[in-house]
């Protein structure tokens, strides 16, 4: 129990060029058809097995709440199959489903008979409903006065009342507060350690690595990329960085090692950006970027200047960057990124924000800039560093060359200072007497 087989999958929605378009369709059914098919996911092929956690990431329209709502039987395919074993609880669109002239408590009852309980066994249910949502009287007034943070509070803990085989969650948690969010984010692991299957969408890349233990890339209604978080979710945030320039949509595998091929560059400086090509490396990371600025090397240095990849907790660190520009570019930035072995980002900062200007950088010339690291203070660990060369403040205004898992480190621990976490921080400790 618990599983989703998706095979072949489709989804195109008829459009007409004018209203009369329709109507005539309607009347001559025997007739030409009078629409065009606009498809929205196309030969979409996976499984989820059961227990597994999956999120599901893409841009705007990829495609992601129309196959969550195929999943869940509120659309039909146009093509393909879905196969779901097992009781499905989701929520995707806030609040759908309840209406705003009754009670949250009238509407609870109806969602959980839509969900296939009892009204006897929502009753039985409510007070742990009433304790999760945290809502209070308001539970017993017309869902048309809730804020959105309510209603996502109430839809939640009906859709979680009891563990599910299956459960879908469609971006709806960025809504509520912080307290929430976090209260429901330990439901979800805990119905996760239990055994139930995730199906998560979200925008939030921590989310996703943190809940999931596999992604799926969705672009133009297609999949892209399946495999482990922290590899699709390198490549889609190289994908972001195109600001919809056209690229190569194929399906890989995260496993895949493509080593990488750089562009040759023809020295005119006249010659506009490229568009970005987005490349695995042999060691599952994610390069991508014009190459108008290219890295050359990235090498972790001990304050000798020696090549180092183990560092003791606390102790100074240097990053040197190795690079070229192949043409004047404006606002040149080089930054790094620190992330930890889940893939969660650490640290990062650019020679934007450090206020270092690379405007004179001569073209064609390679470039040294060194980050000095007085103390690095990260918990024992492995962590990777990711280098990028990119306009300004992010990748997302020009990427010329990103490059993931540039470098990996590991910190061991200092016999001095003993500690728990990822960050060392700097404590003091004052004790006194005081009368009670």
């Amino acid at each position: 129990m618990g599983t989703i087989t998706v095979s072949g999958l489709g989804k195109a929605y008829k459009q007409y060029p004018t209203r009369w378009s329709r109507l005539l369709e309607w009347v001559t059914p025997g007739g030409k058809p009078r629409h065009s098919l606009k498809w929205v996911l196309r030969d979409l092929g996976f499984t989820v097995q059961a227990g597994e956690s999956v999120g599901i990431v893409g841009v705007n329209g990829a495609g992601k709440s129309t196959l969550l709502k195929m999943i869940t039987g509120t659309t039909q395919p146009t093509t393909g199959s879905i196969s779901v074993q097992g009781r499905v609880a989701a929520l995707l669109e806030l609040g759908m489903g309840f209406h705003p002239d009754f009670t949250g408590l009238q509407n609870a009852v109806m969602a959980g008979q839509l969900l296939g309980y009892h009204v006897d066994e929502m009753h039985r249910l409510m007070p742990a409903i009433r304790e999760f949502a945290e809502i209070g009287d308001a539970i017993e007034k017309e869902v048309r006065t809730y804020s959105s943070g309510m209603h996502v509070r109430l839809a939640f803990a009906v859709a979680t009342a009891a563990r599910p085989d299956i459960l879908i969650v469609d971006e709806a948690l960025a809504v509520g507060d912080a307290y929430f969010q976090h209260k429901c984010y330990d439901r979800i692991r805990e119905f996760r350690e239990a055994g139930t299957t995730l199906l998560f969408v979200s925008h939030d890349p921590g989310a996703v690595k943190s809940l999931c233990s596999r992604a799926i890339l969705l672009d133009g209604g297609s999949l892209v990329l399946d495999g482990e978080p922290e590899g699709v979710l390198d490549y889609y945030n190289a994908m972001l960085s195109q600001h919809g320039a056209p690229h190569k949509s194929k399906t890989i595998q995260a496993s895949d090692a493509l080593p990488p091929q750089l562009p040759s560059h023809e020295g005119d400086d006249s010659v506009p950006s490229r568009l970005s090509d987005i490349e695995r490396t042999e060691d599952g990371g994610t390069r991508s970027g014009t190459r108008d600025a290219e890295l050359l090397g990235v090498t972790l240095c001990n304050t000798g200047g020696d090549p180092a990849t183990i560092f003791v907790s606390g102790a100074p660190a240097r990053l040197r960057v190795d690079w070229v520009s192949h043409r004047p570019l404006r606002g040149l930035s080089v930054g790094f990124l620190l992330r930890d072995r889940l893939g969660n980002d650490v640290f990062g900062t650019n020679t934007h924000h450090l206020r270092i200007n690379l405007d004179d950088a001569p073209s064609g010339k390679p470039q040294r800039i060194e980050f000095e690291v007085p103390s690095l203070a990260l918990g024992p660990g492995s962590y990777s560093v990711t280098v990028a060369l990119h306009a300004h403040a992010t990748h997302l205004a020009s990427n010329y060359d990103w490059w993931d898992r540039a470098a990996m480190l590991e910190v061991v621990p200092d016999i001095h200072f003993t500690f728990a976490g990822v960050a060392r921080l700097a404590v003091r400790v004052r004790a006194e007497n005081f009368a009670s």
